[in-house]
């Protein structure tokens, strides 16, 4: 297959926002380009370089971290406590970075790989095993996003896929970032992954979330068509998994040769009564 981008005509590097306004109709945003340069987009006649925007990959703010779109894989995995930040100031003490590097390995992508995608082209892509896009929605994050127009809006991540490869992006809209909030990042987590081949493609990942105030929230992807949510007040016992996992619409459970919607379904019973359990233990 040909996969060469031969109906591009231009590269934009963008240099400050007034860039992204060509962003639309026969353009799309470049940053990895790890999807966009893997199958013909014959449609494509515009690229528009966001690397060139020079952001800042990770930021600590007051409430805080901010992920921006274009931070590598690489960049994100190595987020963790007692890190330096490339700056004098080092990482406090965050468990739920945990996630980053363990969604990263889900990909199974290769270091390569690691080094050139980014953040915001695993959450644009909306993919069902998204699994980076799976860990930024269990630590409760929020979408940065510029409109064409001008000014931002913001998306909490656990809305923003409304499918598989589709979300609430909005034509010609660029994601600027990710906000993490500290009540995540100080949260303890737990991650189960599991796939129908030892390299294959996630069937099912489950990552868990315990707050310092005790109050849990359990994350599905790959095995549902969207990132999905449950929310407890406390670390649920076996049998309120159970309760949340079967008030899940059968339609949300994916099907593609990566897994049938009921191994899909109960795999995820079993990988979320891990989690649980995990929290439970967790001090």
């Amino acid at each position: 297959m040909n996969v060469d981008l031969d109906t591009v005509s231009e590269v934009v590097l963008a240099r400050e926002r007034a860039d992204l306004a060509q962003v639309g109709v026969g353009s799309a945003v470049l940053a990895g380009g790890t999807f966009l340069f893997s199958e013909p987009h014959d449609h494509l006649h515009r690229l528009i370089d966001i690397t060139t925007l020079g952001w800042a990959p990770l930021t600590e703010t007051a409430r805080g971290l901010e992920i921006a779109a274009t931070c590598t894989l690489a960049e994100f995995a190595g987020a963790r406590p007692g890190r330096e930040l490339g700056t004098s100031t080092l990482w406090p003490q965050w468990p739920g970075t945990a996630l980053f590097a363990e969604s990263c390995r889900a990909l199974l992508a290769s270091h390569k790989i690691w080094r050139t995608a980014t953040v915001g082209g695993n959450v644009c892509l909306s993919l069902p095993a998204g699994a980076v896009l799976g860990a930024l929605v269990a630590l409760d994050a929020t979408a940065v996003i510029w409109p064409r127009g001008g000014g931002e809006r913001r998306i909490s991540l656990r809305d923003f896929v409304t499918g598989p490869g589709e979300n609430l992006l909005g034509s010609g809209a660029v994601v600027r970032s990710f906000l993490v909030p500290t009540s995540s990042l100080v949260a303890r987590t737990s991650f189960r992954k599991i796939a129908l081949a030892p390299l294959g493609r996630s069937g099912s990942v489950v990552m868990g979330r315990r707050a310092v105030d005790d109050r849990c929230a359990i994350t599905i992807t790959a095995a549902t068509v969207r990132p999905i949510v449950l929310d407890f007040d406390s670390v649920p016992l076996p049998s309120e998994v159970n309760d949340a996992l079967a008030d899940i619409p059968g339609e949300v459970w994916f099907d593609d040769p990566h897994g049938a919607p009921d191994w899909r379904e109960h795999v995820t019973g079993l990988l979320a009564a891990e989690v649980a359990a995990e929290l439970r233990q967790a001090s």
